[in-house]
């Protein structure tokens, strides 16, 4: 089982649905092939603090089922300067650690990869962010749970949209990224999409709601990242409430809703996959590494590739959502 005898596992970043799962995963795998295991609390704030505690099979019994972390998680300046890493490698070699699984998205693998630059001790990376933004994977944990959650909100907007004669800007997470708004306008059918990776997008917008109008629609429901370059969805409703005086226009901003609530099937399913491929790379003695899952099967993807890389959204589904959309 090469060097590793004991691993630590973190969660960093924000949270995202299924990170107890894989947290569970991690632990039992490891118990499985007789390896301790060290939870560090507060991401890498715990990490040079030394904020480790036990973990045991029983400790994550009763969690699969459970949203956010148990872990907690933090940002850490401290741990992007030289000192505050020097201090988090004597932490774990105090406690005699020798080997990190990372639960986080790419600030966390950046992180993660310096350290393994400077430090011998090998860290682990599994893709955990509801953003689904991170290169060399099909999936990061989250994301399913994320996509339901607004999809389940957009519906019951959309309720209230047609009894009221209403248009509605929904704007969503995706500072970057517009897979949770491209995802969701599809599937709730979104009049227009707007996302970071189209540009001059909002010029389309009267376009798509004069067509509805054509039919005569009740309701408009517009899908808004908030990353979207026109400055999210108060700002583009601003812009447009005077072309359109027959609607009731109203803005919806998601937030951190989006982030909570119980994991999908889908989330639970695959974040226990990753957390189980996670403890094998480390006694295989893979290090600086993601594992990620493409086309339906575990890759190890290398943390200078999944951070420095940029993911796409598919651009046949924002033809297909565009053409939905007439």
């Amino acid at each position: 089982m090469g060097k590793v005898k004991k691993i630590g596992v973190l969660t960093s970043g924000g949270d995202a649905p299924g990170m107890n799962a894989a947290i569970r995963a991690v632990v039992r795998t490891a118990t499985y092939n007789g390896l301790e295991v060290a939870g560090i609390r507060l991401g890498y704030q715990g990490m040079i603090d030394a904020n480790f505690q036990k973990l045991e099979s029983s400790s994550v019994s009763d969690i699969i089922q459970r949203g956010g972390t148990i872990l907690k998680t933090a940002r850490c300046e401290e741990f992007k300067t030289t000192e505050g890493r020097a201090k988090a490698y004597n932490n774990l070699k105090e406690a005699q650690i020798d080997g990190v699984v990372v639960i986080g998205g790419d600030g966390s693998f950046t992180g993660a990869r310096i350290f393994n630059e400077e430090y011998d001790i090998p860290f682990v990376g599994i893709p955990g962010t509801i953003d689904n933004d991170i290169y060399g994977t099909d999936y990061t944990i989250g994301y399913d749970t994320a996509l339901n959650t607004v999809v389940e909100a957009v519906d019951k907007i959309r309720d209230t949209a047609s009894a009221h004669n209403r248009m509605f800007f929904v704007e969503v997470m995706g500072a970057e990224a517009g897979f949770i708004a491209l995802y969701s306008g599809i599937a709730t059918g979104a009049e227009a999409i707007l996302i970071p990776e189209t540009k001059g997008e909002s010029r389309d917008i009267k376009k798509l709601i004069e067509q509805g109008n054509t039919r005569r629609k009740s309701s408009n429901i517009i899908i808004v990242a908030e990353g979207d370059e026109e400055g999210g969805a108060f700002a583009i409703a601003e812009k447009v409430k005077n072309d359109f005086p027959e609607y009731d226009i109203r803005v919806s901003v998601l937030g951190h809703l989006q982030r909570g609530g119980s994991p999908s099937a889908m989330d639970r399913v695959n974040a226990s996959r990753l957390g189980r491929a996670a403890v094998e790379a480390l006694i295989d003695d893979q290090k600086s590494v993601m594992v990620g899952i493409f086309n339906g099967e575990i890759t190890l993807v290398p943390f200078r590739r999944a951070v420095k890389l940029h993911k796409d959204v598919n651009h046949n589904l924002v033809e297909l959502a565009r053409i939905l959309s007439v």
